[in-house]
């Protein structure tokens, strides 16, 4: 019995490494076909999906032609550039790399990195390349300095940051042609400087996203006359994308970006359907370059885009088209709709190619039995229009979703304001009761759009009442760049205090019917400058609190 039990162990020991090694062998294989002679990444900070559908863009539209793509790739929060720069080059999130803001230094953060390498950082995908195959010529050209402190650039052929994208694009074709490289990593800022200075969806900015495709297309082009353009698999993506003059926030605007990617091998004309994280960009690196990647990574390489490959089954997962537009549309932080005092309101929708528009105007997602759009109709009342573009059975797209609000002008509606400038830095709120009001005025809306202001240092307090109709759960939400407040009673609700972007907080509060007394402090500190407020309640879908439930305080 214990010869047979030992002969069975040993037997059952040979046939499982007997099939580790048929595996193994089969996985360095499929390796070996995936492996790239040179690979280029190319990153453009703030490149949205909305950049590349709306710019003039015919080189990433030839490589999306001729590769295979996702509009819809999502990177991590939060949407600042050194988590998600980071992020793509480390095949892992903030919650393993510890890079979780633009203040992070490697000398100064909260949370460390789950594992280190070399320059004691989170090993990224020029770590892993250099420690796996120690002769690829390797070199990151880049514009944003700060992108260098998240990289191993000791372990570089070649690192250059450079003062602009032009000089960025100059020095890479000269690399190429001089070092024809294995690898090279190039960062490229034009697209989200225009973003910041002039705003996302503005003509300046897609102006900016096909000034950026021109240099990519250089970029191809020395690879051509460097020779090695047919043994070269070029990626093409971005660290966020961006709304208003920002990003930073938690908006599909802001996290989904594109994901390209065309060479030998790479399917053609292709979308890729299952979900890409930003992370995959280094898993999809390090299989290209036949590295095996740590097993703290959690990137997974992007398979589906290669020839022979086939995408899991998807049930009822649908294929996304663009969303419908609705008029009069967004612009910057500015929502589709808009207030219309003593008239009705236009609404006119389209969408892109034969996609048909199915609506709704009682806050609920549009199916596929929902109104059908067949032209313009009016409102004569504050409405939530929501709206999704179908094409078939298996192909729709995200909501669109515009708020209307009507008032009256002769009604006793309206919000009461006291404006105020300082020559301190306002990081918070002020006390406003300490300041003297520049001026006070008359407004429907906690807005700040239609008040003329200084460019930063200055606050804002509104005061209204708000009429309840129905006992319940109210949820309030304040949207502002940068602090805000809202009280009901004088009780906090919303707290969205201190400098940043455009983000949103929300707060919650049970009201019975009536008038409550309704308070809003803004303030500016410096750059962009917004506000909205919203309220959801009993049968309310979330909408801007509609004028005519706001009334003046005598």
């Amino acid at each position: 019995m214990t010869y047979q039990k030992s002969f069975f162990t040993l037997t059952s020991k040979s046939f499982f490494f007997f099939i580790f090694l048929i595996l193994s062998c089969i996985k360095q294989k499929i390796n070996k076909d995936f492996r790239t002679d040179h690979l280029i990444i190319i990153g453009v900070d703030a490149l949205s999906p909305n950049g590349v559908i709306n710019a003039d863009t015919p080189v990433m539209d030839e490589l999306m032609n001729n590769g295979s793509y996702t509009l819809n790739a999502r990177g991590v929060l939060p949407t600042s550039s050194s988590t998600n720069w980071a992020s793509m080059v480390s095949g892992a999130g903030p919650e393993q790399h510890g890079i979780t803001s633009n203040g992070w230094e490697r000398d100064e953060h909260t949370l460390p990195a789950v594992v280190q390498g070399e320059e004691g950082i989170f090993p990224t995908i020029f770590n892993v390349a250099r420690k796996q195959r120690p002769e690829l010529e390797m070199g990151a050209i880049y514009t944003w300095s700060g992108f260098g402190r998240l990289i191993e650039r000791s372990l570089l052929d070649y690192d250059s940051n450079e003062k602009s994208d032009e000089l960025t694009v100059e020095k890479a074709i000269n690399y190429i042609k001089k070092k024809t490289p294995n690898f090279l990593f190039i960062h490229l800022d034009e697209v989200d400087h225009v973003g910041h200075s002039l705003g996302h969806k503005t003509s300046h900015f897609y102006d900016a996203v096909a000034h950026i495709d021109q240099q990519i297309g250089k970029i191809i082009q020395s690879t051509k006359e460097a020779g090695i353009y047919d043994k070269t698999t070029f990626i093409i993506s971005a660290d966020h994308g961006g709304i208003g003059y920002g990003h930073g926030g938690e908006t599909l605007d802001e996290i989904e970006i594109p994901f390209i990617i065309f060479g030998k091998g790479i399917k053609k004309n292709y979308l890729i359907r299952n979900q890409v994280y930003i992370y995959d960009n280094a898993a999809t690196a390090a299989l290209l370059l036949g590295l095996n990647q740590p097993q703290a990574w959690i990137g997974r390489p992007v398979k589906t885009a290669f020839i022979g490959i086939t995408e899991p089954e998807f049930h009822d997962q649908k294929i996304r088209i663009p969303a419908p537009t609705i008029y009069p549309k967004a612009n910057l932080y500015d929502l589709a709709g808009g207030l219309y005092i003593d008239q009705k309101a236009e609404v006119l929708m389209e969408s892109r190619g034969d996609a048909k528009i199915r609506y709704t105007t009682d806050g609920s997602i549009p199916t596929q039995n929902s109104q059908l759009y067949s032209g313009k109709f009016l409102l004569s009342k504050s409405t939530v229009v929501m709206a999704k573009a179908f094409k078939g059975a298996n192909q729709e797209s995200k909501v669109s979703k515009a708020y209307y609000r009507m008032i009256n002008s002769t009604s006793n509606n309206g919000i009461r304001y006291h404006y105020y400038e300082s020559k301190k830095d306002m990081n918070f709120l002020p006390n406003f009761l300490e300041m003297k009001a520049v001026k006070s005025g008359k407004t429907y809306q906690f807005r700040i759009d239609s008040i003329n202001q200084v460019k930063h240092q200055f606050g804002i307090q509104f005061s209204s009442s708000i009429k309840i109709n129905s006992k319940g759960e109210y949820h309030f939400y304040l949207l502002s760049d940068d602090g805000s407040r809202l009280y009901i009673n004088n009780t906090l609700v919303v707290d969205n205090d201190g400098g940043h972007g455009a983000i949103e907080r929300k707060g919650s509060i049970s009201l019975q019917p009536g008038f409550h007394k309704i308070t809003l402090d803004y303030h500016n500190q410096q750059g962009g400058a917004w506000l909205d407020a919203f309220y959801k309640g009993p049968g309310i879908p979330k909408q801007i609190i509609p004028p005519q439930i706001l009334f003046l305080i005598e």
